[in-house]
């Protein structure tokens, strides 16, 4: 029977859930989604999406793919999934796409912001929404070490350990058999080897918002990268550092992991 390929793009409050990955006996997006889309179709897939964001982060505008036999008109998959998945999930477009496209092979880059709270109080509305750091901060200086990541670089130092992430990336191929092979770009990302096209704070009223976008990130890199940053802020080191942390391919040499609630997926470039 003749499959389509569909491209979702969706947005999510990561509060309430263990990430995007599935895992046994815990609410995550893919989870959520898969079981939404086999009520609709009567298919078990596992809905594939351009990255993997970690329990607690938001997306606003993640990208997931799946093949489908169902000849339901693509504009009916957003509204019924809507209507079945949590209210902390939305589907916000649906289209059919060519059979080749995958949602994570075939991105090209990616864009993040993480949210600091820089006033003495949070407001009830949005405490789930952005991390709180009140404290005294250089913001130049953050500005000028942010902007020293710029570039292509092994990210090594800014890496999570991940061991699953073999085991995962095989997981994902075997649940994607039309997948085109890897092209180069993709086989670059085996490595810890990432382009950043631009990094820099920007202040809006009590809020402190990192702005990153790259070709790909690695396992907590950006949550790695912002707590690098609010050690320069807070003079625990000079933004120049930035430089030998990413020479010493060492995770120990960076800052320590900022939490996930200020951390948002904004968009997905293809």
């Amino acid at each position: 029977m003749k499959t389509r390929t569909l491209k979702l793009t969706l947005a999510y409050d990561g509060s309430a859930f263990h990430g995007w990955q599935v895992q046994p006996g815990k609410p995550t997006i893919q989870g959520a989604l898969a079981a939404a889309i086999e009520s609709l179709t009567g298919e078990k897939l596992l809905p594939q999406g351009s990255g993997r964001t970690d329990a607690g982060v938001h997306a606003l505008a993640q990208v997931a793919t799946f093949q489908t036999a169902s000849s339901i008109p693509v504009a009916n998959f957003r509204i019924v999934l809507n209507d079945r998945l949590p209210a902390a999930i939305r589907v916000l477009a649906a289209a059919e796409m060519p059979e080749a496209f995958h949602a994570r092979h075939s991105a090209r880059a990616k864009r993040y912001h993480y949210r600091i709270w820089r006033g003495d109080v949070v407001p009830p509305f949005l405490a789930r929404y952005v991390t709180h750091h009140p404290y005294p901060l250089n913001e130049d200086a953050m500005q000028q070490a942010a902007a020293l990541v710029v570039g292509e670089h092994d990210f090594t130092s800014f890496a999570a350990v991940d061991p699953e992430r073999a085991l995962r990336l095989a997981e994902a191929e075997r649940q994607q058999p039309a997948a085109p092979a890897l092209s180069a770009a993709d086989l670059k990302h085996t490595t810890n080897i990432r382009t950043i096209h631009e990094s820099r704070f920007e202040r809006h009223a009590e809020e402190l918002v990192y702005i990153v976008r790259g070709n790909g990130f690695l396992h907590h890199m950006v949550r790695n990268l912002v707590g690098t940053f609010l050690l320069a802020g807070k003079g625990s080191i000079a933004p120049s550092d930035v430089f030998a942390i990413i020479e010493a391919h060492d995770r120990r040499t960076a800052g320590p992991t900022a939490p996930p609630e200020g951390l948002y997926l904004v968009e997905v470039e293809y």
